[in-house]
This record gives structure tokens, sequence and C-alpha cells, in this order.
């Protein structure tokens, strides 16, 4: 067993030396480089375990990342950071002139998406002569639709696109995936339980899910009303938490001038709104998304001096590279330990081309329906679909379900998904937005 200092200077060490290989040698986008090295390193670990079973360098290895809690890591850690460092840069001008396409794609589009992919996994694994329940199918729609902020954002670092298109992107990934979050606890409290319709039951088990808790043992069984109870003070709940705790940091740094204790400020407000948010069982990536806005807007605009914010951003800026490169490490290192079978190896790979179509229609009826009132930037829908990329958050999420027979297919195929997701469809945005949106908006 290793320390936890060891394990983190493992990790350290690792997104070190990748990163350098990765800058000199192989030139990918960061994220993507070093998500590539870890998965070739698993794959070159489970060999020489095969070759040489007696060596024990894999499972020396495979025993550390055992150790890390990978749905507890994201979660309840890396994700209030990341989420907040990434809406910190977000401009709340060309955000709020999007409201509209954003708000339906992270809301809309990610109920429908839920309903095409968990239909069309239930029908495709039947193919297959694998009996899956319908409602766990919709769970692995739920944890598989909404789009991965952390990996959205990092990508859109490297693509030059128009603002307005960039600002639905990045709005929508901010803002869905605490809707996908609010969907799926609602979809695995349906699959786990029954009994009486309980909508503080289904917080529990929202709960337990957060925690990283099995929740096998909960009896759940919520009906519509409890359902709209449960999306609204978990969303709606998030946002007015986010905006009061936004509101205080903005409070507190319009006072002063000193950089180091306005930056000592924001570590609090993120992580003191996180931790509250779980605590009252409301959405905590909503509440430091709304945060992170306030902060990175009004707050830039009118508490801070030129050289404060300057310094504040930077440091936002190395904390989302560090826990960047460790998150998009750990994916990669994750196939060590999660046992993924190849049988289900076709059903991983048929599970991407359902996942793109179910993104491609929950992005088109939004857009096509607000097109009637008002023009999008030419080639939004493709450049929509093809960059919404899925992460770490729907790792997690499988990774958090209960023990069951139907965990290790939804596993297997959120992973084949995720790691098409970052690296073929991360690799290639920036060749779609060349080719669909009109090269003189770039």
């Amino acid at each position: 067993m290793l320390s936890i200092f060891e394990i983190v200077a493992l990790l350290l060490v690792l997104s070190a030396l990748f990163s350098w290989i990765n800058h000199a040698f192989l030139k990918l986008p960061h994220t993507i480089g070093l998500l590539v090295m870890a998965l070739l390193a698993s794959f070159v670990l489970l060999g020489l375990e095969i070759a040489l079973p007696n060596l024990g360098l894999t499972e020396t290895l495979r025993g550390a990342i055992g150790q890390i809690d990978f749905n507890a890591t994201v979660m309840n850690g890396m994700l209030a950071f990341l989420l907040f460092a990434g809406a910190l840069h977000v401009d709340f001008g060309f955000l709020k002139s999007e409201k509209w396409a954003i708000g339906s794609m992270a809301t809309i589009g990610v109920v429908l998406s839920t309903f095409i992919v968990g239909t069309g996994f239930y029908y495709l694994v039947k193919m297959f002569g694998i009996e899956i329940p319908f409602i766990w199918a919709l769970v692995f729609g739920a944890l598989i639709s909404p789009t991965d902020p952390v990996a959205v954002l990092s990508i859109l670092k490297t693509v030059n696109m128009p603002q307005s298109l960039e600002a639905k992107i990045s709005g929508e990934s901010l803002f869905n995936d605490g809707v996908g979050v609010v969907v799926f606890t609602i979809m695995v409290a349906i699959a786990v339980g029954s009994g009486a319709p309980d909508a503080s039951q289904a917080m529990a088990v929202d709960a337990a899910l957060t925690a990283g808790q099995d929740v096998s043992h909960a009896a759940v069984k919520i009906d519509a009303a409890h359902i709209a109870e449960l999306f609204f003070v978990e969303a709606g709940g998030g946002a007015i938490l986010g905006a009061l705790t936004g509101w205080i940091a903005y409070r507190m740094m319009a006072v002063i001038d000193e950089h180091s204790i306005e930056i000592l400020i924001t570590l609090g407000i993120v992580a003191g709104t996180y931790a509250l948010a779980q605590r009252l069982h409301l959405s905590g990536p909503i509440a430091v998304v709304i945060t992170g806005l306030l902060v990175g807007n009004k707050g830039a605009n009118f508490a801070m001096s030129d050289r404060t914010r300057s310094v504040l951003f930077g440091f936002w800026e190395m904390i989302d590279e560090i826990l960047n490169s460790v998150l998009f490490l750990l994916i990669g290192l994750e196939l060590l330990v999660l046992g993924i079978s190849p049988k289900f190896g076709l059903i991983m790979a048929l599970c991407i081309p359902l996942v793109l179509f179910a993104r491609f229609t929950a992005v088109s009826i939004p857009m096509r329906f607000l097109g009637l009132f008002k023009s999008f930037t030419q080639g939004a829908i493709p450049v929509l679909t093809w960059g919404g990329l899925r992460g770490g958050i729907s790792v997690a999420l499988a990774l958090s379900l209960p023990p069951s027979e139907y965990k290790p297919l939804i596993l297997a195929a959120t992973y084949g998904v995720v790691i098409f997701s970052i690296i073929v469809q991360g690799l290639t945005v920036k060749q779609v937005v060349k080719s669909k949106v009109n090269p003189d908006l770039l």
C-alpha cells in the first residue's frame, strides 16, 4: 500500500515525464498527448504481464492506481476547481447572447440524448444476446449524454472558432454536466429501487453517488412530481447558491487589493461552495460555474486591479493545467484496473456512432427551432456535434454505479466512447471547424 503522498508523487512524476515526451516528440495537444501516452503505457504493461508474469511491475502500478477512488477524486476533488477555472475565463456577455441555445442544449438536449442513447443501447446489446433492463440502458444514456467541460475547454484552447460558436460549446459544457448528473441520479434511483415515492430518498441516492458509495440498498421509486422537484431543487438551488457565494467573493475582493489574499478567497469560495452544495443536496457543478462566471466577469472588471487580475488568472490557469494533466493521465491508466472484457469490444465500437447520432439529434432539434427566430453561424450543428467531447465525468459516474451484472457492460461502453471522443474527435475538431465554418469568421 502506497501512502497518499507517494500516490500523488507518482502521478505528478508521470504527468511531468509524459508531458515532456509529448512536447519534445509527439507534438500532440497537451491533454490528448498525456492520454495517448498513458494508454500506450497501460497496453505495454498489460503485455508485459502476459509475457513476463513474474516481473511484478504491472501489479505494482495496478495496485497504486487501484488505491485511487476515481469517482471521488474527480467528483469530490478535481471537478470543483476545474469548473471554476474554466468558468473564470468565459465571457459572460457572449454567454448571455447565446443563452437560449445553451439552455436548450443543456436541458432538452441532454434529456433527448439520454433516451436516444438508452433506447439504441437497449436494442444494440440485445443483438448480441445480452438482456438489460431498459432503465439500466437509460442509465448509460444519462451518464454519456452530457459533454465534459474539462475535455471541451481543454480542446477549445487549441481551436480557433467564431466567438458565438465558442460560447455555445463552452457554455453548454459548463452547464449540461450539472443537469446530466441530476438526470443520472434520477435514472439510478429508479433502476436500483422500488417502494414508496420519496424525493428525499432520491436525494440520499444522489449523496451516496457523489460520495462514491454503494446505493444498491436504496429503495427508491420516484414519480414525475418528485423528479421535477429533485431537478429544480438541485439545479436551481445550485445556481442560487453559486450566485450568492460569487457575490460574497466579489464584495470581499472589492474591499482590498492584495493578490495573495484574493487568490486565497477564490480557493476558499470554490471549496466551500462545492462542499456546501453537496451537504445541501444541490448541484455542486452548477454552483461553482455560476461562482466562476461572477468572479471572472464582475469581479475581474470591478473588484481587481490589473496586477491582481493578471496574477489571479495566471494562478488558476496553472491549477487548470496541473489538474487537467493528472486527470487525463488517470483516464488512460484506469485501463489497468477497470478489467474491461474483450468480449465487449464490438459493442464498445458500435456505441460510438450511436452516441454521435444522439448528439447530432440533440443539437439539431434545438438549433433548428431557434434558427426560426435568429441566424446562427454556418456549420454550427456539425461543429457542435463533433466538438461535444465526453471525458472523465462520464467515467466517474459509471464507476459510481452499484455492483450489478450490468455495470461491467456499461463501464466498457462508457470507456470506449470517452477514449474515442477525446483522441479522435479532439484531434480532428479543428479540421471540422475549418471545413464547415466560413473562413472569414475565423
